[in-house]
């Protein structure tokens, strides 16, 4: 499972929505899970998912008219509305709302896992495992080669290593430990802060030599992040 997929599920029977992110999280997805569509937005504001499964008969907002809104605020999240309706107007309205697809209720967690596979496959957020693209970067993880602009950069496997983590975790910080385990392994634990440090500015010389791209942010107290 490639990291750094987010599923927004808005459900608001609690049994039904934890049912749903024990699934999703035993796939490896991240989930975010709302009883309404109350702080959603706020959350879409500083979240980047890759895909939202909304309930159709929500309290307050009707779940086919809060995805009609957000699209028309521009967001282009995929969506899986789930309902109990299953009319086909009820259907063709929540179609025409946005939804991407349906699933009715009571369903089952094989299939909505498929259709979550799926829809992310659809939309590009389930990339091939072997190659990831980022920016002006094309990481090949199967021959561990880093493309810059088409042209392969010269990194040692440690490096590439460090930066698929980066690439993989775009605009979180990551503790040192964190990238001790994914880019040294077993050799971590001899690894210090200060080899990482340094590691880090080898690896910003090779892909960003003038700087100007700025990817590596320092976290105080916690590590890096990657923007």
């Amino acid at each position: 499972m490639e990291k750094n997929i987010e599923i927004v599920i808005i459900e608001d029977e609690e049994d039904i929505l934890e049912l749903i992110e024990y699934h999703l999280q035993k796939e490896g997805y991240e989930t975010a899970g709302f009883l309404s569509t109350e702080h959603v937005e706020q959350f879409l504001e500083e979240e980047r998912p890759s895909l939202m499964i909304v309930d159709r008969n929500l309290p307050g907002v009707e779940g086919s008219e809060f995805v009609s809104y957000i699209r028309e605020m521009g967001y282009d999240i995929p969506v899986i509305f789930l309902t109990a309706k299953d009319q086909e107007s009820q259907l063709e309205e929540g179609y025409e709302s946005g939804g991407d697809d349906y699933m009715t209720k009571p369903f089952s967690t094989k299939e909505l896992l498929l259709r979550v596979k799926a829809l992310l496959k659809r939309s590009g957020a389930l990339a091939p495992q072997d190659k990831i693209k980022y920016k002006d970067m094309v990481l090949d993880a199967a021959k561990k080669v880093a493309y810059i602009n088409g042209e392969s950069v010269s990194l040692t496997l440690r490096e590439f290593n460090l930066l698929l983590t980066f690439v993989r975790n775009v605009d979180k910080p990551l503790t040192r430990d964190y990238l001790r385990e994914e880019a040294w392994g077993s050799e971590g634990d001899e690894v210090n802060d200060n080899a990482v440090n340094v590691a880090i500015n080898r690896l910003k010389k090779k892909i960003d030599p003038t700087g100007e791209k700025g990817y590596f942010t320092p976290v105080w107290g916690v590590g890096y992040k990657f923007v």
